[in-house]
């Protein structure tokens, strides 16, 4: 059962996109799911969030979220769920 969840908040998608699809890529082994969120008056919407369920361990879901900081325009948190 996973225990982590992860909110990526996205302010610049035109820029960061493909960045953040090469760190999800590289990790992928360890994301359960995937659900992109965006504002859905606007087309193309430069901003939004990715919500991760997260199936690997804590520390590389550390790793993961270390390198999506590391992107311009990107913030990411983890949600610790195993307390629920």
């Amino acid at each position: 059962m996973f225990s982590q969840i992860m909110i990526v908040k996205i302010t610049d998608r035109k820029k960061s996109a493909i960045p953040i699809q090469k760190v999800l890529t590289k990790y992928g082994c360890g994301i359960e799911t995937r659900v992109g969120l965006h504002e859905a008056t606007k087309m193309c919407a430069n901003a939004g969030l990715i919500i991760l369920q997260l199936t690997a361990t804590k520390k590389e879901n550390n790793i993961l979220k270390t390198q999506l900081n590391k992107l311009s325009g990107v913030k990411a948190k983890i949600l610790d769920i195993s307390k629920f």
